[in-house]
């Protein structure tokens, strides 16, 4: 960066000292987020505590050009909060309070440093639910999941984060505060903004306040798990329980290599470690007379198209047993696996015995393994390559290879290239894979209309 002392001066103004950060050791957990293998390093960091502080900071970054990249927790998988052109990382760890739970609108307000399992601990103490669940709830920021438009297991009956989001405050790049929507449940005044900047990873807007819609909290929950001998007999049954007109709360796929991996980590025997592949049903409802009668229906239909057996958890200590084990599957991979790429295609949901099936045979023609879990529920899986025992040349050749493999197999299917993740750097190459020209030109030409001088999240979505 030019001028990089005057800059940090200016920062140290608008922020406090002891919100810039220079010394390389701390820079270096802004340098990365989960994705392996991707690091590159800030010049500085900014840590804000209000809007203000985040207007004043793209407003220098305009006079100065600078790039700045928005952060929050980086629990990411694309690339997305990862200072890929240097600048300055703006974090937004410290806007971190829950402002309202207003349980006469059912809706909370929040900043977008809050944890998300933080939030739905809390609204769920007022008999109030915030559905979306990703796996790094426990870590991840309510305001990430906004800028990747996150989903998680739940998406199968209540959707993903922009489903709940009906008012947002944001800094434009250029530094003027907008505000937009509010607790309102119908808006159609002009073009949808919210809708534009979720899920824009950074590169529209920076979001300072949200207002989150809330549903009541369901009185009962049943979880099944359910152990096959093979992956097509497992996510054909998933085909059958949605024609059912049975609407889980979730369904989750689990491979035998994913467990085993996150039984090691956990250092615990898992349940059935001899099926191929596992799927994790939850049921949620008011009447738990009724949701007895679904969970029963819905284990029968399971043993009928081939399931070894049904576990049946009712109980939330043997519940938070079985989940502990689905949200410890990705990082348990990255621990036993040496090195993995994680892809998170997803697929219409009826295509997905074909695609399971089209995976193997992929890991089988490239002799290198292929790791599958994720939301069959709504189509999307989480592909993880994984480099295991292949030496550097032979994983670094097959490497393109597979992944284009996978999304040809995604393509075909008539899938796209990512359902939660984001495209961020890793997937940028790809875009044109289920993109055209122009619908890629459009976007190019809305965020220049956002930030003509390209200094927020600059490389990140398009080459």
């Amino acid at each position: 960066m030019d001028n990089l002392n005057e800059i940090i001066e200016k920062l140290i103004t608008i922020a406090g000292n002891g919100n810039v950060l220079t010394d390389k050791e701390q820079l270096a957990d802004y340098s990365h987020d989960e994705t392996m293998g991707l690091q590159s390093f800030p010049d500085l960091v900014v840590k804000a505590e209000n809007t203000y502080q985040v207007a004043e900071v793209l407003k220098l970054a305009n006079r100065f050009n600078f790039p700045v990249v928005p952060r929050g927790a980086g629990t990411g998988l694309s690339g997305g909060a990862v200072p890929s052109s240097g600048g300055v990382v703006l974090s937004l760890e410290k806007m971190n309070r829950i402002l309202e739970i207003d349980e006469e609108n059912m809706m909370i307000v929040t900043e977008p440093g809050v944890i998300t399992g933080v939030l739905q601990a809390e609204v769920e103490k007022k008999g109030l639910f915030y559905p979306p669940d990703p796996a790094s709830l426990d870590s991840c920021h309510i305001g990430g999941n906004l800028a990747e438009c996150a989903g998680g297991a739940r998406a199968v009956k209540y959707g993903v984060t922009k489903d709940y989001v009906v008012g947002i405050e944001a800094v434009l790049p250029n530094g003027e505060i907008i505000k937009l929507g509010g607790k309102l449940l119908k808006n159609v005044v002009g073009y949808d903004l919210i809708s534009l900047i979720v899920g824009s990873e950074g590169t529209l807007a920076v979001i300072t306040k949200i207002v989150l819609k809330l549903i009541p909290l369901p009185k009962a929950k049943i979880d099944l798990l359910v152990p096959f001998d093979n992956y097509e007999t497992s996510s054909a049954t998933i085909v059958e329980i949605i024609k059912s007109k049975v609407v889980p709360a979730a369904i989750e796929f689990m491979d035998k290599e994913s467990l085993r991996a996150c039984a090691e980590c956990l250092g615990r025997e898992l349940p059935f470690p001899e099926a191929e592949a596992q799927i994790l049903i939850e049921l949620d409802g008011d009447d738990k007379e009724y949701l007895e009668k679904q969970a029963e229906m819905v284990g029968e239909l399971c043993l009928e198209k081939g399931a070894k057996d049904v576990l049946v958890a009712d109980t939330k200590a043997n519940q938070d047993k079985l989940w502990e084990v689905r949200r410890k599957i990705s990082e348990s991979l990255k621990i036993t696996g040496v090195l993995k790429v994680s892809e998170d295609i997803v697929v219409p949901i009826n295509q997905m015995p074909t695609v399971l099936h089209d995976l193997q045979e992929l890991s089988k023609k490239l002799n290198v393994k292929i790791v599958c879990f994720g939301h069959l529920g709504d189509g999307n899986i989480h592909v993880n390559l994984l480099k295991k025992q292949l030496t550097d040349d032979t994983w670094n050749r097959i490497l393109p290879e597979a992944i284009n493999g996978v999304f040809d197999i995604t393509v075909a299917a008539g899938g796209t290239i990512s359902g939660e993740h984001g495209i961020g750097l890793t997937k940028k190459k790809y875009l044109r894979r289920v993109l055209s020209e122009a619908e890629i030109d459009i976007m190019k030409q809305i965020k220049k209309t956002f930030d003509p001088n390209n200094i927020l999240n600059p490389g990140k979505i398009f080459e």
